[in-house]
């Protein structure tokens, strides 16, 4: 486990302390946190899966070989 140091507004740690024990706050960040990161992560995925259906952007990248022989050679 590793420990994060954030910041916030001293109004909403005050509403933490009143509404959430202390031994139940890590728990209920870490929660809070996963679900925010799997909502983002699925917005992505969602995102790419819509660049990949897309007919006439993926014709234009084709023509990309921007990532080949890119100057970096292997060790």
């Amino acid at each position: 486990m590793e420990r994060v140091l954030i910041s916030l507004p001293e109004q909403l740690v005050s509403r933490l302390r009143a509404a959430i024990p202390a031994r139940k706050r890590s728990q209920v960040i870490r929660d809070l946190i996963e679900k925010e990161v799997k909502l983002r992560e699925r917005s992505l995925y969602e995102c790419a899966l819509a660049v990949e259906k897309d007919k006439q952007l993926n014709k234009e990248m084709a023509d990309w070989d921007i990532t080949l022989e890119d100057g970096l050679k292997e060790l």
